[in-house]
């Protein structure tokens, strides 16, 4: 036997553990980047109003939106930026004549107003609401101009007011959905203490990311009751999961905006992360499956139904936050 024939067997052993192992990671790739929406629903004559869509999961579900002939209400804090993204999306063939900026800052309730009262002066109706901006990772404990804890009015009160403010031109829509971007780590949350949320001491590096989006889920499913006690039923309100999503969520943590860091760290996130278009897949399937019709108050992940945190489901706790929303807005019922 020849060197050739000897080192044949060998080789083949070989190829066939690199299949074996490329092939893993591939189908492994497949896993982290979860289920896509892959329904053909037209968004034609609809009226869309997403938060944060600027960057990341809001730019992807504005640009889908919009893609799908729905007009976008992109609801931004820096003007700046928004007019970026609307130069990106017109570069990826979006049409600009659908996408309208609007300057909203989550963490006053003056913007929020004056956001609210320009998009229902100019649409009778609104058939999606996408509370999606959110922040994470807020370095120090401060208070907004309204007087309540930042990472709690930006990721919370304020999409609670928006939802408030637009709610009449969701009723006057066939069917009105409003989609809350919660987090899996509304899980990580204990019960919300409504007298404390807005203190030092409830702060923390993930206490007031969780326990907002703790809020979210229980906002939907409070929201559904009421609607429906008031026979109102062509508006639904349903929460998420995005999935653990490489985006500008992470900006305050410092060492992850370090370049160096950035750079090093580049393949891992890539491959272990998911990417805001994987990200605003279960979004966009609230905001437009037909298998979904009517379905409300519930929580979801990949494009499906998930169980949510137990305290989410506390009828008493559920009523109280909503209340105490109310109250917080200046909103009177």
């Amino acid at each position: 036997m020849d060197a050739a024939d000897e080192t044949t067997p060998a080789l083949t052993t070989l190829l066939l553990y690199a299949g074996v192992v490329f092939g893993g990671l591939y189908f492994l790739r497949r896993w982290i980047k979860g289920r896509q929406f892959t329904e053909r629903m037209s968004a034609k004559d609809k009226v869309a109003v997403v938060t944060g869509a600027s960057a990341g999961i809001g730019l992807e579900t504005v640009r889908e939106l919009n893609y799908r002939k729905a007009k976008v209400y992109m609801l931004c804090r820096n003007e700046d930026r928004a007019n970026e993204a609307k130069r990106k999306l017109v570069r990826v063939g979006c049409d600009p004549t659908r996408l309208i900026f609007v300057q909203c800052d989550l963490s006053s309730f003056e913007s929020i107003r004056e956001a609210a009262k320009e998009i229902t002066q100019a649409e009778q109706a609104i058939d999606i609401l996408i509370n999606n901006a959110g922040i994470m990772f807020y370095p120090k404990f401060e208070k907004t101009v309204d007087g309540h804890e930042m990472t709690w009015q930006s990721n919370y009160l304020g999409h609670f007011l928006l939802t408030e403010l637009l709610l009449p031109a969701l009723k006057r829509a066939q069917h009105g959905r409003i989609i809350n971007v919660s987090s899996k780590l509304h899980h990580k949350s204990k019960k919300i203490d409504l007298a404390t949320v807005d203190d030092k001491k409830a702060f923390g590096m993930m206490q007031p990311y969780n326990r907002s989006k703790l809020a979210n889920v229980m906002h939907a499913r409070e929201l559904t009751k009421r609607l429906r006690k008031a026979s109102i039923h062509n508006v639904t309100a349903n929460s998420l999961h995005p999935g653990v999503i490489d985006s500008e969520l992470s900006r305050h943590l410092p060492f992850v905006n370090k370049p160096l860091i950035r750079q090093i760290a580049k393949p891992i996130t890539w491959f272990f992360m998911r990417t805001p278009k994987d990200g605003a897949q279960t979004t966009l399937y609230l905001a437009l499956s037909k298998h979904i019709d009517g379905v409300s108050g519930k929580y979801f992940s990949d494009c499906k139904l998930e169980a949510e945190n137990p305290v989410a489901t506390d009828d008493a706790a559920c009523e109280d936050l909503y209340n105490y929303s109310l109250e917080a807005c200046g909103l009177q019922k």
